[in-house]
């Protein structure tokens, strides 16, 4: 995959743009949104955008890893990982699809 990767610059700079807020509003709205949404997912709920997706936080469990290289074993600890499911809307967009067709 090539292309340029979107940054709060670049979402800050589009509110800008399309909303009419100063830049410095635009970053601090930006900022405001994202620190609200991880600091929501880091008390272990979900965050759902309409037609977006939903990112959850999902617990790990311990497990033996294998390293490739030298196949020795290595204890993998518990943890928590961040998981981004996509919305049936958004899944349509990429495949090319009109808002209310399906792929079934």
């Amino acid at each position: 995959m090539t292309g340029k990767t979107l940054t709060r610059a670049d979402l800050s700079e589009a509110v800008h743009r399309q909303i009419g807020l100063s830049r410095s509003e635009s970053a601090d709205l930006v900022k405001a949104v994202l620190d609200l949404m991880s600091d929501t997912l880091v008390d272990g709920h979900s965050v759902k955008l309409s037609s977006f997706g939903t990112f959850m936080v999902r617990s790990k469990n311990g497990r033996v890893g294998r390293n490739p290289k030298t196949g020795e074993e290595v204890p993998i600890t518990p943890r928590r990982v961040l998981v981004f499911r996509p919305s049936q809307v958004m899944k349509n967009v990429i495949n090319g699809l009109e808002p209310g067709d399906s792929e079934d």
